[in-house]
């Protein structure tokens, strides 16, 4: 799969630009606060059918404007896929996928996968889990639709459930028989999220350790593992020992949403005894790994995005990451960079054609 043409109009600090790209490696060059990582984020939108970097929409589009579009043609296994994203303030996101109108975003979770890499990415580790979970929901949403639907029921019900806590706290009335239907709901969504997810880190950890002591030279003893409630105890027996707590704290203290990703560095936490290199070639052989598990789930190559990569990594782990990506393993892939030498400079040491663009001011030049 690749993405053959971009269009954006009135999208964050571009009026419009026009973009054909390679099958391979493109590069987008310039300054710091060029729009080079908006170019990143109008993919990703045509992919995810959001910003990567902020969730609200309106906030996208070009200050005096109202509205934005994105276009992009993309061939998938052999495929032409037309893909228009448009967002008019006050008004509903609208999707289309050939023309068509798509009635439910979800549905196009998955048709066009995306793997991106930036330095906001730090957040997954540094951050609560929160950042974690969205990394794995992330990466299982795109191979499986129903474990997105399980998701949005999950989270509904514990809305539901903990509004209901905080109305019992404040009304000092509880029916218990309500509560319980609310668990049965809780239990069979979280039952089954929480068996994909181990699934998922089943096949992912061992694709993860192999990426990282490839970009690491196997410098490093780090490890990956998945903590979950439901990995000791089952989420009925919980919700039921806990009920009294819940109702104290007026929330939810057991289930899925509790779950964590542990991140380890010669078995010392990776958010304190990690350097900042460490701590990004990480991240990165994540996002690899990431990567692979879409291309064996999907059966083709996703796009892989990588933003502002080479700040805080040695030229060692550039060029073997450099030498990943362009091989046969990968398909197309997008880079950004405040050089205008480094990217055509490390390709051509490996003899790896790259198509380059210069980003100045919201304009792009082939």
């Amino acid at each position: 799969m690749y993405l053959q043409q971009l269009s954006v109009i009135n999208f964050k600090n571009y009026t419009q630009a026009e973009l054909s790209f390679s099958e391979g490696v493109n590069a987008f060059m310039g300054n710091n606060g060029a729009g080079k990582t908006n170019l990143l984020d109008a993919i990703h939108y045509l992919s995810l059918c959001k910003s990567y970097f902020n969730p609200v929409d309106s906030q996208q589009i070009k200050q005096g404007t109202d509205f934005f579009i994105i276009t992009g043609s993309f061939n998938r296994n052999d495929q032409g896929e037309a893909i228009a994203c448009s967002v008019k303030r006050n008004t509903k996101k609208q999707f289309k996928r050939n023309k068509k109108d798509y009635q439910r975003l979800a549905d196009h979770i998955g048709l066009l996968p995306l793997v991106m890499v930036s330095p906001y990415d730090i957040s997954i580790i540094i951050e609560g889990s929160e950042e974690r979970r969205k990394f794995i929901d992330n990466v299982i949403s795109q191979t499986d639709n129903q474990y997105l639907d399980e998701l949005i029921t999950y989270n509904k019900v514990l809305s539901n459930r903990n509004a209901l806590l905080k109305s019992i706290a404040a009304t000092g009335k509880y029916d218990p028989g309500l509560l319980e239907v609310m668990d049965e709901q809780l239990i069979a969504s979280g039952e089954r999220i929480f068996e994909k997810r181990k699934a998922f880190m089943e096949a992912f950890t061992p694709v993860f350790n192999e990426h990282y002591r490839f970009i690491s030279d196997d410098a490093e003893q780090v490890e990956l593992s998945y903590e979950s409630q439901l990995l000791h105890n089952d989420l009925a027996l919980l919700l039921k020992k806990n009920v009294e707590k819940d109702r104290a704290l007026e929330r939810t203290t057991s289930g899925i949403h509790r779950d964590d990703l542990l991140f380890t560095i010669h078995g010392m936490p990776m958010k304190k005894f990690g350097s900042q290199g460490q701590q990004k070639s990480f991240l990165i052989a994540l996002k690899l790994a990431q990567y692979s598990f879409l291309t064996q789930n999907k059966g083709f190559k996703p796009l892989l995005l990588l933003d502002d990569i080479f700040d805080k990594l040695d030229d060692q782990r550039v060029t073997k990451l450099m030498q990943m990506v362009s091989n046969n393993n990968f398909g197309q892939v997008f880079i950004t960079d405040t050089s205008t030498h480094r990217v055509p400079d490390i390709f051509n040491e490996i003899n790896v054609p790259v198509k380059l663009f210069t980003v100045k001011e919201g304009e792009v030049y082939a």
